[in-house]
C-alpha cells in the first residue's frame, strides 16, 4: 500500500514537468514557453492568438527540430559559410534588439511632436502652391510654334496638349497638373513656375531633361499644412530615426577602432 501511495506521488511530480513540453523531437523537448514566445512573436507582427496559431506553431516548432537534428547529424551546422550566416543573423537580431530596447527607453514624446510640428509649420508659412498646366514636346522649335498660337487664343492650350504633349498623365487632361509647391518640380521648371502669377503664361519654353515645356499658372494659394493628428504617425517616425541614428552616432564615436 506504502508503495502505491509513493508511486501516486511521483506521478503527481511528474505530470505538472511533463506538461511543460508541447512535444518532444527524437528526445528533444520543445516546451510551452518557447512556444509561447514564438506566439507573441507572431502576435507582435499582427497575428491573432488562437488554438489554430498555437497548433500551426507547434507544427512548424516540430518541422523545424527535425530538420535542424538532421543538419546537425549530417555536419552542415559546421561548414564554414552557414556558421557565417549563423554568425551574420545573430548579429542583427541583436542589432534589432539594441535599437528597439533603445527606442523603449526613449520614447518620442508629445512635446516633441508638438516642437516638430510647429517647425515644419513655421518654415511652410507664407508659402505658395500653384495650379499648373504644361505641354511637353520633344524640341525647342515644336515648342515655339504651339506656344505661338496659345499666345494667340490661351482656350487652344487644352487640346494642344491632349494633341502634342509627351506626358501621358498630363497630356489626356489638357495639361492639368494640379495643385502642387515650386518643389516638386524639376529646378528648370520649379524656378518658372515660382516666378508667374495667376493666370500668366511662360513667355517662351522651358527645357528640363524630359523635354521642351511650355507652363502656365493657373492659379495659386497659400499652402494649407495639414492638421497635427493628420501627420503624428510621420513626425513621430522622423523623430525616432533621428534618435536612433543619434544613438547609433554616439556609440561608433566611444569605440576604439584602430
Amino acid at each position: 500500500m506504502k508503495r502505491i501511495v509513493m508511486l501516486a506521488a511521483a506521478c503527481a511530480v511528474a505530470v505538472p514537468a511533463f506538461a511543460q513540453n508541447v512535444a518532444t523531437v527524437n528526445g528533444k523537448a520543445i516546451s510551452q514557453q518557447s512556444l509561447d514566445q514564438f506566439v507573441k512573436l507572431l502576435v507582435s507582427q499582427g497575428a491573432t492568438d488562437s488554438p489554430q496559431l498555437r497548433e500551426q506553431v507547434k507544427q512548424e516548432m516540430i518541422n523545424r527540430q527535425i530538420f535542424v537534428q538532421a543538419a546537425e547529424k549530417d555536419g552542415v551546422a559546421k561548414q564554414a559559410d552557414v556558421q557565417t550566416e549563423i554568425s551574420l543573423a545573430r548579429e542583427g537580431i541583436l542589432v534589432r534588439a539594441l535599437m528597439a530596447d533603445y527606442l523603449k527607453k526613449h520614447p518620442v514624446t508629445d512635446k516633441q511632436i508638438q516642437d516638430e510640428y510647429n517647425k515644419a509649420k513655421q518654415q511652410q508659412a507664407g508659402q505658395q502652391e500653384y495650379k499648373v498646366r504644361h505641354i511637353l514636346v520633344e524640341d525647342e522649335k515644336t515648342a515655339n510654334d504651339l506656344l505661338a498660337q496659345i499666345k494667340k487664343d490661351k482656350s487652344k492650350f487644352a487640346d494642344l496638349a491632349k494633341k502634342n504633349s509627351k506626358d501621358p498623365g498630363s497630356g489626356a487632361n489638357g495639361g492639368d497638373l494640379g495643385w502642387a509647391p515650386p518643389t516638386n518640380y524639376v529646378k528648370p521648371f520649379a524656378d518658372t513656375v515660382g516666378s508667374l502669377k495667376k493666370g500668366q503664361l511662360a513667355d517662351k519654353p522651358v527645357q528640363t531633361q524630359f523635354g521642351w515645356h511650355i507652363i502656365e499658372v493657373e492659379d495659386t494659394r497659400p499652402v494649407e499644412f495639414p492638421p497635427l493628428d493628420q501627420v503624428r504617425p510621420q513626425l513621430e517616425e522622423m523623430l525616432r530615426q533621428q534618435a536612433l541614428g543619434e544613438y547609433q552616432k554616439q556609440l561608433r564615436e566611444k569605440a576604439t577602432i584602430k
